[in-house]
């Protein structure tokens, strides 16, 4: 449409239009351009979104975060099958065997060796085989393992949708901040359209030059490529957004917001002090120091212990010559007992692992006091980022009031004839600028609120 504007000068100054039709589609254009946002969010819509319902829908159905919920069932699972070695092991096992040839052996009978067969033509051996474990280190290293292994896993999820509901969070305010830009626009090309039929009816009556609307025209050419520009960025803020949801990009939902409810929740209590163990960085490397010491608790107590199993076994032997006859009879043999193992040199392999994870302890140790320095780098900057936007915020408000009233006395001054156009422009300006570098203030306190609430680990999800 701002071809369709320049075109239109084009024509005028060939004397092609008149200038009442140049004013006219251009007022047409700019009430054009008022309506797009709206009808382009407006169309297929199915709802409108507030921030929480945006959270709400995106911890439901975020594709990564659904993922992360899934590996705590696998955790679960795996643990499972680390400790099915306490049950009993049951087992079935059969054979059948026909001997081609049968096997002979020297027997001594009244002095001479005798040729004898040792075994009949056809045999089969159904076998029942059961065995439980009554002390295993590996098993008991994996019973203490377990509700690590599960908490591990729930951290990570907790991890993910608070990540989540930030990143949810800020992309909102950066399309609702667009949005708000867009509304701003709009009030600015609808006054330049006013102020220039009025430049041009001043032209008209001789009481100021051709310059006047020809500024009016660059300054609303100016404002309407910003329009422009900031309708065509709502576009991919929204599909970012749907992205992070998990929302699908083929349906359409307009935000909503409450502005009042907003500003009341902006205010944050700076004097609140920083706990370090309320972040789930430090309760994920506290569990994975409780994973490291139960392995090196493992190498250098447990595994020393020996393997200590009870087993039954029961064999139906049957034996016959004749295969139709095999299953006629059976020779039973059955066997319980324990069984012993305990390793007595491994090359110093225990003793190697556990100075090994020991090392890792170590590491861990020291990850932590980095972590610390991390987030308290992270706190120091959100606060102050937070009180430098927050009180910048309050002075741009306190500058769009005034720019408004010097817009208004500027505006009427030019009407009357009292001051240039030159000024009007000026006043325009000013206030186009103050109404958008306030409401950049606002959303950037907004984003470092959530910033600073992800510092002091008060992410709410």
């Amino acid at each position: 449409m701002i071809y369709c504007m320049i075109h239109l000068m084009k024509a005028q100054q060939k004397g092609i239009i008149g200038k009442p039709y140049l004013f006219g589609a251009c007022f047409l254009i700019i009430c054009i351009l008022g309506s797009r946002t709206t009808y382009s969010q407006g169309r297929d819509t199915v709802s409108s979104l507030s921030l929480k319902q945006c959270i709400d829908y995106a911890l439901q159905h975020q594709p990564a975060l659904q993922q992360t919920i899934i590996r705590t069932n696998i955790a679960k699972a795996t643990n499972a099958i680390n400790l099915s070695g306490w049950y009993p092991q049951v087992g079935v096992t059969a054979n059948l065997n026909h001997y081609l040839q049968q096997p002979t052996t020297l027997s001594s009978i009244n002095g001479v060796e005798t040729p004898i067969k040792t075994s009949v033509t056809n045999s089969s051996t159904p076998a029942l085989g059961v065995t439980q474990n009554i002390f295993n280190p590996s098993l008991i290293y994996a019973t203490r393992i377990a509700p690590l292994n599960t908490k591990a896993a729930q951290q990570a999820v907790d991890s993910s949708k608070i990540e989540l509901v930030a990143d949810v969070s800020l992309s909102f305010y950066t399309l609702l901040l667009t949005l708000q830009q867009i509304g701003v626009l709009k009030e600015d090309t609808a006054r330049l359209g006013e102020s220039l039929r009025t430049a041009y009816h001043q032209y008209v009556g001789g009481i100021v030059d051709e310059t006047d609307y020809e500024q009016a025209q660059i300054t609303l050419n100016t404002s309407l490529g910003q329009l422009v520009q900031a309708q065509e960025n709502v576009w991919p803020q929204y599909a970012a957004l749907k992205q992070l949801m998990g929302f699908p990009q083929n349906q359409q939902f307009n935000v909503a917001y409450d502005s009042t409810s907003m500003l009341n929740d902006i205010e944050i209590d700076v004097s609140e002090e920083l706990q370090y163990d309320k972040r789930i960085e430090m309760k994920q490397l506290a569990t994975q120091k409780d994973m490291q010491h139960e392995l090196t608790r493992y190498y250098q107590r447990t595994s020393i212990f020996p393997t200590l199993s009870g087993f039954f076994n029961y064999n139906a032997a049957f034996q016959n010559n004749v295969f139709t006859q095999l299953y006629n009879v059976a020779y039973p043999n059955s066997i319980v007992g324990l069984t012993l193992s305990l390793p007595v040199f491994t090359g110093f392999a225990r003793v190697q692992n556990a100075r090994r994870s020991r090392f890792v302890e170590q590491i861990l140790d020291w990850s932590e006091t980095n972590l610390k320095s991390t987030i308290y780098s992270q706190y120091a900057t959100a606060l102050a980022s937070y009180r430098g936007n927050f009180y910048n915020m309050r002075q741009m408000k306190d500058n769009v009031t005034l720019a408004r009233r010097v817009y208004f006395v500027v505006d009427l001054q030019y009407k009357q004839g009292i001051v240039p156009y030159l000024n009007v422009i000026t006043a325009e300006t000013n206030l186009r600028t103050a109404e958008l570098t306030y409401l950049n203030a606002l959303f950037q306190t907004l984003s470092s609120k959530i910033d600073w609430q992800k510092a002091m680990g008060d992410i709410k999800y």
